[in-house]
């Protein structure tokens, strides 16, 4: 049995089509490995290597990328942001990708109640231009963030308030698109006077009418029995409102105004590329409210959509109790999870209103009204609350893609709908199916419209596995076209349904939908295989035909993927929430480039191939893996924004031990990969080390030695570190049987910072604690780690364990003041040391010094409230430690603090001090941090508990940044901080001028 589909491989000479199409287009064209590696696969199960990626900068760039493609009979793939779930956005073809650059919002008429965009343009970049005007564009997939338009377009897509404003097909008013031969056309509504008119045109465009109109009077009858009629506006119960699969041939009847822009959409890129939409814009509601309604199951939930949809709500959506589960153990601190009604699943339901008032009206209402069938509810009327309860349902694609047990769930039978009436018994008999093929998945989504998203663990590793796959989706076909339903309710038929079609529709509608196809692309070059004469579903599956050939064991363990490496580089499926531009932490590096190969999906599809060794050659060695690695930040952002929680950081540090074994090292892994060591031998030096760090030459000889970059000034040693200041010290006095607490002496507080590591002290002595820090020298090996030299990091945490043995064993916690420090502890400590039970002691005993302190918050005595704070949450903290113990410990402290949503600093560790790093350093610290420190006044301190972010707030601002125990200390009145401005915070160093200062 074939597991590739030969009949989508055409002869292609590659060389010569770079060649043909680098002649007249001006975007780049890309047909090296790595871009093909990284546009090989979407969001679906499926993988194919393009021939090429050519990312147009303009109209003229398609067709002239068309004309060469036609000419040399080459097929060609339109691509938005290739979020698509149904396989649609792979294949062996150029692909056209449009969010790159053809991503302009050309115009938007608020009178006409339309915008007119380019296909690229992401859909909340839309919204946010609309809702000026008080507007919105209707639909809204959960990949809002960063889906783009022509991708919607291409599939239908639908989103949670399609029970209001329907799918993407009835929000288009009209289409430019250009055919594979090059015919370029604007479509839409087709009055039969135009229509007669465009019929008797000579040439292409006048064949395309003729054949659609001839396609209509054939098959019209049985187009409206099977569709329905396009006319009748609002949606009865038993209406099938989620009709995603196959060709809108329904657009092209009477009533429907024979409207190609709309019988365009969903056609998945098989007939036309599109050039420019004008969409309509519907009135945005002045205020909604969210109430979340608690049922005992899905099912239950199921059976009380209709009274739902009678109250004409802007949303019904769904959530099981095993997706908030998963959030949980990934972020245990979450507020939003506590807050949700009691039950085992949960329905979304959005309200809207002209005014808050009336929008939480209608909210209790529903509420009220569902009180009767013994659902519970919970009004949100906090819109901080509501924005964290709607991220776990948008999540959902992600987050059940790794099922609690650490098994892997698959798309596949993603998206089918039903008529809500039919809602309920279709769960039980999709459930009944699951349970008679051994199979477990998670159920969500779009309840309102009786369209259900699910992953199931299938086995798509073996052959048996497959088997069973193919056998599952057939009779799951079978089942939901019992139901009156839609093989595809949202995303489209791609390769994972288009083989199905003939389970949902007549022969002659299959006969009617190749003539559609026929009519726009006679050669058969636009995105073959897909929809007409498709692919087999189970073939091209990714994970079974690029299987991995990688040899030997890792130092980290990769203990969360079953399949250690090898099954971490399937953990993204390729949702691209790393995509998006705002918001959380991931991926720096891509918000500044736009560039895939800097985004956490592009580095993940580049290991994936790189394990797989088809397309990227060469294992752990590959140059394109280690140049994709290069601009990750490793701040660890995707492992908790990613909804599948890729962790980039370790991935990378794998792939530098692997890669540079037996090898030299950049400069820099020598002089910061060994930074605690280089740190130790200068600290009786520091004030020569300063001195000299302060003239010119030595400093460029210095930088360039390390490996550093020339623009950044080499930070100022402490002349007294923190440990020798602790030792030296006289210790306050406290009771004999005072709770003793082991403060931990990093790197950076020990060795440049020791201001804040006495305030520290100063402020836990205050609570009746017996400060000690470990009797020998000890790290955590982070510098190690992010330079990819395991094996050095294992020897050192092995002996720092040994150190602090003693106070393990006694039970005593470790207080982390350096964030990353103190996250490694948490997070890569019992990866490096798996078997270690020390290590996961270590593990289990730090904590951060905001969390000590949490526990103590009706215990602080503030002496001097009011202080004003602008706050950069370190990303290493964001991603393994959370923050919500920091937020509690400043409000007790009396701390009106403004938390940023920034983003990384942009310096992270390392990374902003290596050569060729600071240009992406300092945008990534642009983008929000330092536009906000900027305007912040005198008397607002800058609370930045990372030394990196510091350092960037020092070396590009007039600031000088503090710690929360330095805010602790000055408002509890207490050690050196306590008196002092965050201007004049003390220091044990002068701050130098001239290059190499900080």
């Amino acid at each position: 049995m074939p597991r590739t589909t030969q009949t989508a491989k055409p002869e292609v000479d590659a060389p010569a089509l770079r060649k043909e199409l680098a002649k007249v287009v001006r975007g780049p064209v890309r047909f090296d490995a790595a871009s093909r590696a990284m546009w090989s696969a979407d969001a679906s199960n499926y993988r194919h290597v393009p021939i090429g990626v050519v990312q147009p900068y303009d109209t003229d760039d398609v067709l002239a990328t068309i004309e060469v493609c036609h000419r040399l009979g080459v097929p060609i793939l339109p691509r938005g942001a290739g979020t698509s779930i149904g396989g649609q956005a792979v294949n062996t073809a150029v692909v056209l990708d449009f969010s790159r650059y053809l991503n302009a919002i050309l115009e938007i008429d608020p009178d006409r109640r339309r915008a007119r965009v380019q296909p690229g343009v992401v859909l909340d970049d839309l919204r946010r231009a609309a809702s000026r005007h008080g507007l919105t564009f209707g639909p809204d997939p959960s990949t809002h963030n960063r889906c783009t338009l022509g991708g919607m377009i291409g599939n239908n897509a639908c989103g949670a308030h399609s029970v209001a404003w329907g799918k993407t097909v009835d929000n288009v008013a009209s289409l430019d698109v250009v055919l594979a031969d090059g015919t370029r056309l604007t479509v839409g509504p087709t009055s039969d006077e135009e229509l007669a008119r465009r019929c008797e045109e000579p040439g292409r465009v006048g064949r395309l009418y003729r054949a659609l109109r001839a396609l209509r009077d054939q098959y019209g009858p049985r187009i409206e029995e099977l569709y329905g009629d396009p006319a009748q506006a609002g949606p009865a119960h038993s209406t099938l409102t989620r009709r995603v699969s196959g060709y809108n041939l329904d657009q092209l009847l009477p009533t429907a105004g024979f409207d190609l822009a709309k019988a365009l959409v969903g056609t998945e890129g098989t007939c036309a590329t599109i050039l420019e939409a004008e969409v309509r814009l519907v009135e945005a509601p002045a205020a909604r409210t969210l109430v979340v309604l608690g049922f005992p199951d899905q099912f239950v939930a199921a059976d009380h959509v209709l009274p739902l949809l009678d109250l004409r709500p802007l949303a019904i959506e769904s959530v099981d109790a095993t997706i908030v589960d998963i959030v949980r153990s990934r972020n245990p601190a979450n507020p939003a999870l506590d807050s949700l009604p009691a039950g085992g699943a949960w329905l979304y339901v959005e309200t809207g209103g002209e005014s808050p008032a009336e929008a939480e009206e209608r909210a209790r209402e529903v509420a009220r009204a569902m009180e009767k069938y013994g659902a519970t509810s919970l009004v949100v009327t906090d819109p901080a609350q509501a924005r964290a309860l709607w991220r776990i349902r948008e999540d959902g694609a992600g987050s059940t893609t790794r099922l609690p047990d650490g098994g892997e769930a698959w798309p596949g039978w993603e998206d089918a709908a039903v008529p809500p009436d039919r809602l309920g018994s279709y769960l039980r008999g999709f459930d009944a199916l699951m349970k008679e093929h051994g199979r477990q998945g998670i159920y969500y989504g779009h309840f309102g419209d009786g369209c259900i998203h699910i992953r199931i663990d299938f086995d798509l590793l073996t052959e048996r596995g497959i088997a069973d796959f193919r056998r599952f989706i057939e009779e799951a076909a079978d089942l939901v076209t019992e139901h009156g339903g839609s093989l595809s309710g949202e995303h489209g038929d791609g390769q994972a349904r288009a083989e199905l079609l003939n389970r949902m529709y007549p022969p002659d509608i299959l006969t009617a939908f190749a003539e559609f196809k026929r009519a726009f692309d006679p050669d058969g070059l636009m995105n073959p295989h897909r929809i007409v004469d498709p692919a087999r579903l189970d073939d091209d599956l990714r994970v079974f035909v690029a299987p991995p050939t990688l040899r030997g064991g890792t130092t980290l363990a990769f203990s969360h993927d079953r399949d250690g490496f090898v099954g971490a580089t399937r953990r993204c499926m390729g949702v691209g929430r790393c995509l998006s531009a705002q918001g959380g932490v991931m991926c720096p590096s891509y918000r500044v480039t736009r560039e895939e190969k800097h985004s956490t999906r592009g580095r993940a599809r580049l290991l994936f191939e790189m394990a797989s060794g088809q397309v990227i050659q060469g294992g752990w060695r590959s140059t394109e893996v280690r140049e994709a690695l290069d601009l990750c930040l490793s701040c660890k952002g995707c492992k908790t924004d990613c909804p599948v929680n890729v962790d980039m950081a370790s991935y990378k540090a794998e792939f530098l031990s692997k890669h540079y074994a037996g090898r030299i090292r950049p400069a820099s892994h020598y002089s910061m990969g060994w930074l605690p060591a280089w740190l130790r031998l200068a600290a009786p030096f520091a004030r020569m080390v300063n001195a000299a760090a302060r003239r010119p030459a030595l400093a460029r000889l210095a930088k360039k030695l390390g490996g550093i970059a020339p623009e950044r000034e080499i930070p100022t040693l402490a002349e007294e570190t923190f440990v020798r200041w602790f030792r030296s010290r006289t210790p306050t006095a406290v009771p004999d049987d005072a709770p003793r607490v082991l403060l931990w002496p990093d790197t950076f507080t020990n060795g440049f910072d020791p201001a804040l590591g006495k305030d520290a002290v100063a402020v836990l002595e205050s609570l009746g604690y017996r400060v000690e820090i470990p009797d020998k020298p000890v790290c955590c090996g982070l510098t190690w780690v992010s330079t990819g030299q395991l094996g050095v990091a294992k020897r050192v945490l092995r002996r720092t364990v040994r150190v602090l043995k003693p106070w393990l064993d006694a039970g005593v916690p470790v207080v982390g003041l350096e964030p990353s420090c103190t996250a490694l502890f948490r997070g890569e400590l019992t990866e490096l040391l798996p078997d270690d039970p020390d290590a996961a002691a270590l593990a289990r005993r730090t904590t951060t010094f905001a969390e000590l302190l949490a526990n103590h918050v009706d215990d602080l005595q503030v002496r001097n409230p009011g202080q004003r704070a602008l706050v950069q949450v370190h990303c290493h903290q964001h991603a393994d430690l959370g923050y919500t113990a920091d937020r509690k410990v400043l409000r007790a402290l009396g701390v009106d603090a403004e938390v940023l949503d920034s983003g990384c600093c942009g310096l992270a560790g390392n990374f902003g001090f290596e050569k060729g790093h600071y240009e992406v350093s300092m945008a990534c610290a642009e983008r929000v941090l330092l536009p906000a420190v900027r305007a912040a006044g005198d008397d607002v301190a800058v609370l930045a508990d990372g030394f990196s972010c510091r350092t960037q707030v020092r070396q590009a601002s007039e600031r000088e940044p503090v710690h929360l125990a330095q805010l602790a200390a000055r408002a509890l009145g207490v050690g050196p901080a306590s008196g002092a401005s965050d201007e004049q915070a003390p220091t044990d160093r002068p701050r130098a001028s001239g290059e190499g200062d900080t």
